[in-house]
């Protein structure tokens, strides 16, 4: 593959320039009837396009400062999931409101008892008539409070295989028996709930796929979650990036020190890694291959970069660092409410300083935790990239706990 952006002059790059011209402030149902908010998807819904324009689109929209509508688990996780094995009635009636927007969306996998072994799930779906009801719990759904819908995986056979008897489901979040409690993380922020069912009652329409095939579809999910969650690299997509901080620096006049030029140089070469295995994933999206093994791979990076982003970006804020407001400031064309002209990393107060820095460096310790732990994506890496065994055997045929066992007696 060729990772160099096409010039100007290239045709696609000018046809995406002329939409904008014409559209100079679209709005969301236009970005979507034109294919841009997700134009890797098949026609009508983008325009099955390949990893290099899918750039160029988002260099222009960016350039142009038009952004795509916001619905992360929306667009990025419940629609692909739709797309692989939704009815049409389905897809007629859940993609649109979800790619403009207008239908947030939440995620309900994780579970208070099942830790990292989601497949180990208890909230139960039984069958009654036409319906299902499901009673159980489910934990760190972010955003389940002004959601509209959800996405549910539960349990429909108990006596199957853990694996086999999960079934998947489209909740909508106002349906009676639904309830939550917030969850105020370390940053006062409320983004996360845990909610809980209690006979709530779904529609057999409202399943995805056959009964018993949750499983394989939740797969679906979680490999565009892990994707989707690292493809900025730093703060799932919500905080700012090394290039930001590095655009900081240098406007500041750069960096005498050798240690800090180093860490930035380190951090480029990361972003600049991570640009080009993302470049990898879409190519697989595009030969028709779900996000796999590459998937954990890219998050893996791409939570300890963010972590080593905001970490040194509290360190040039100096001391002042640990104080809330507190973090580097510039004239960055997009940030989130930022509208200052001057840059000044050592300021005692910060009074004009993007608030998403500091939050940032408190959020970070959970990029390594939330859409599968770091210990869980080794081990994925582990077995599907290296092709380690899942077990130690001191001899053959024997796992690690039977030789454990072994070695007591």
């Amino acid at each position: 593959m060729d990772f160099d952006s096409p010039p100007d002059d290239d045709p696609q790059r000018q046809q995406v320039r002329a939409w904008v011209k014409e559209h100079p402030k679209p709005s969301a149902k236009q970005l979507v009837e034109a294919g841009y908010v997700v134009p890797h998807w098949p026609k009508p819904y983008g325009l099955e396009a390949g990893p290099i324009e899918q750039l160029i689109i988002a260099e222009e929209l960016k350039k142009a400062g038009i952004r795509r509508p916001q619905n992360p688990i929306g667009i990025g996780w419940a629609g692909p999931t739709i797309l692989e094995a939704g009815t049409e009635e389905q897809k007629n009636t859940y993609l649109p409101g979800l790619l403009t927007g207008r239908d947030f969306w939440c995620q309900l996998f994780s579970e208070p008892d099942s830790g990292s072994d989601l497949a180990n799930l208890s909230t139960r779906a039984e069958r009654d008539g036409d319906e299902y009801v499901i009673n159980g719990s489910k934990i760190w759904s972010s955003g389940a409070h002004i959601s509209k819908y959800g996405i549910l995986i539960a349990r429909t056979n108990p006596d199957a295989p853990k694996h086999k008897g999960i079934s998947y489901f489209i909740c909508p979040m106002d349906t009676p028996g639904i309830s939550m409690s917030p969850i105020i993380d370390m940053t006062t922020a409320h983004s996360f709930n845990q909610v809980f069912f209690d006979d709530v009652r779904l529609p057999v329409d409202l399943r995805i796929g056959e009964e018993g095939d949750g499983w394989r579809l939740a797969k679906v999910t979680l490999s565009n979650e892990r994707v989707q969650l690292s493809s900025a690299g730093s703060l799932w997509g919500a905080g700012p990036s090394a290039e930001l901080l590095i655009d900081l620096v240098r406007q500041q006049g750069g960096s005498d020190d050798p240690v800090m030029r180093q860490r930035l140089a380190a951090l480029h070469c990361e972003a600049e890694v991570l640009r080009l295995n993302r470049l990898r994933t879409l190519s697989a999206r595009l030969a028709g291959k779900h996000p796999g093994s590459e998937a954990s791979i890219q998050k893996l990076m791409a939570d300890e970069h963010g972590q080593n982003t905001l970490a040194l970006a509290r360190e040039i804020a100096g001391t002042a660092g640990m104080l809330e407001g507190s973090g580097p400031v510039g004239d960055v064309p997009g940030r989130m409410g930022m509208g200052v002209t001057e840059i000044n990393f050592q300021s005692d107060q910060f009074p004009d300083v993007d608030p998403i820095w500091h939050y940032g460096f408190l959020f970070a310790p959970a990029l390594t935790i939330g859409g599968g732990t770091w210990a869980v994506q080794r081990n994925i890496v582990a077995e599907h990239v290296l092709g380690l065994q899942r077990d130690i055997n001191v001899e053959k045929g024997k796992t690690w706990a039977e030789a454990r066992t072994q070695t007591k007696d």
